[in-house]
């Protein structure tokens, strides 16, 4: 729990400096480049501190074939930049790469890892068509190439290892509540 906290007061310290200043373009396209790896690093944090390896590869395998997907289509689509500055618009790999991380910490550990980071994912395409470098479909297209290979690799944890919580009573009668897992 103290790493959720902490988590999302990161997020939050990141993102309000981004609200004052809302004008500029370049401040908001900086910041996007920064926090499209905070949703993936967040995924690593967690399966580190939970010792959860399986799910550190679930990760990797996502992360490495969305982006690699991502590539090979901006190479393929050769799209103009809305501020055309290249071909490379479709789709967004900073959303591919910050949905990416959302979609595994939502599958593998719920939503209340989800939410935060698909907040900060969300913020990130917000900010690739604000500061003209994607339009709204590129961002779209990267959410959902990011997202897809998150939820072909990831497993849930709790299915993987047979979690189970359900309400018991103590052998006086009193409330109690079980829990089991297999390794």
């Amino acid at each position: 729990m103290k790493f959720l906290t902490s988590t999302l007061l990161m997020a939050i310290l990141c993102l309000c400096p981004v609200t004052a200043w809302a004008q500029s373009r370049k401040a908001v396209d900086t910041s996007t480049d920064i926090l499209m790896f905070a949703p993936g690093a967040a995924g690593a944090c967690v399966s580190l501190l939970k010792g959860d390896y399986k799910g550190l590869l679930q990760l990797a395998e996502s992360g490495a074939t969305a982006v690699a997907a991502s590539c090979l289509l901006k190479n393929v689509v050769k799209k103009e930049r809305p501020d055309g500055s290249d071909n490379k618009s479709f789709p967004s790999n900073h959303a591919t790469a910050a949905f990416a991380g959302a979609a595994f910490l939502q599958r593998r550990y719920g939503w209340k890892y989800g939410i935060p980071a698909y907040a900060v994912s969300t913020y990130v395409a917000w900010g690739r068509v604000y500061a003209k470098k994607h339009d709204f479909w590129d961002v779209l297209a990267g959410a959902a190439i990011g997202a897809g290979c998150a939820y072909i690799y990831t497993r849930p944890f709790a299915t993987e290892h047979n979690v189970v919580i359900a309400p018991a009573l103590t052998p006086d009668g009193g409330p109690a509540l079980y829990f089991s897992m297999s390794l």
